[in-house]
C-alpha cells in the first residue's frame, strides 16, 4: 500500500507539473499536455482514495512522514487544475482584451510573428468587445496630467520591468508593442499601447491578445491591470 500510494502521487503531481515545460519547449503538444494533466488529476483522486484506505484500515503501520508528502503530492495534483478549470469557467471565453473597445489599437510590427498563429492578430470583433464589457467594466481608458512623452517614457520602463519583449516602440506615434511569455507553458501574449495628447490630458489605451487559445483564463486583462498599476507608480514617482 506504501508503494502504491508513493507511486500513485508522484506520478500524478508529475503528470501535472511537467505538461507545461514539455509544451514551451516544444516537446509535447498542446493538445496531449491538457489531456495528461486531465489525467494527473484521476491519478491524484486515486492517490487520495488510497492515503484515505490506509487512514482507516492500516494506521498502525503507516510512515506519517511518507503518507504526509504523498497528500501533498496528490492535493497539488488535483487542486492546481481545478482551480484553473473554476478560473476558466468564471471569466468569458475570450482572449483579446482592449481598453478602447470603439477603436482597439492595431498591432503593426507584431503582426508577422503571429502569421503561424491560431489567434489572428486583427481584432475578435463585436461580440468580445460585449463580453468583455460583461466580465471587465472597469477596463478603460486611462487618462494622466502628464505630457505625452512623459507617460510613453513611464510605459516604456513599466513594460521593461514586467519583463516584456519590446517588439516596437514609437515614440512619436506613441506606440508600444511588445511580447509577454508565461512562465509555465511559455504562452506568448502580445500587447500594443497606444499614447495620445487628448487636450491638457494623455489617453492610454492598452491592447493584450494571446496567441493560443479561445480562453485566456482572465490573463490578458490582468496583465493590462497590472501594466497600470505598474505605470500609475511610475508617474506618481517622477512627479
Amino acid at each position: 500500500m506504501k508503494v502504491l500510494i508513493s507511486l500513485f502521487s508522484l506520478i500524478a503531481i508529475l503528470m501535472v507539473a511537467l505538461p507545461g515545460p514539455l509544451y514551451k519547449f516544444e516537446i509535447m503538444s498542446l493538445g496531449v499536455a491538457f489531456t495528461t494533466m486531465r489525467w494527473g488529476v484521476y491519478v491524484g483522486i486515486a492517490a487520495l482514495v488510497l492515503i484515505l484506505i490506509q487512514l482507516i484500515f492500516a494506521r498502525k503501520s503507516m510512515s506519517w512522514l511518507g503518507t504526509g508528502i504523498a497528500f501533498v503530492f496528490a492535493i497539488v495534483a488535483v487542486a492546481f487544475p481545478l482551480s484553473m478549470m473554476m478560473k476558466g469557467k468564471s471569466v468569458p471565453a475570450i482572449h483579446d482584451i482592449s481598453t478602447d473597445l470603439s477603436t482597439p489599437p492595431q498591432f503593426e510590427a507584431i503582426v508577422p510573428l503571429r502569421i503561424d498563429a491560431p489567434n489572428p492578430s486583427e481584432y475578435a470583433g463585436p461580440e468580445t468587445a460585449v463580453e468583455q464589457r460583461r466580465a471587465y467594466p472597469g477596463l478603460t481608458t486611462k487618462q494622466y496630467s502628464q505630457n505625452q512623452n512623459q507617460v510613453f517614457d513611464a510605459a516604456l520602463v513599466s513594460a521593461n520591468t514586467l519583463g516584456w519583449d519590446i517588439v516596437n516602440s514609437d515614440k512619436t506615434r506613441g506606440i508600444i508593442e511588445a511580447t509577454d511569455t508565461t512562465q509555465w507553458f511559455g504562452f506568448k501574449d502580445d500587447v500594443v499601447i497606444r499614447i495620445r495628447q487628448n487636450g491638457q490630458l494623455t489617453d492610454v489605451d492598452m491592447r493584450s491578445k494571446s496567441r493560443v487559445g479561445r480562453s485566456d483564463l482572465g490573463k490578458n486583462a490582468d496583465r493590462i491591470n497590472t501594466f497600470f498599476a505598474d505605470l500609475d507608480t511610475n508617474l506618481i514617482t517622477k512627479d
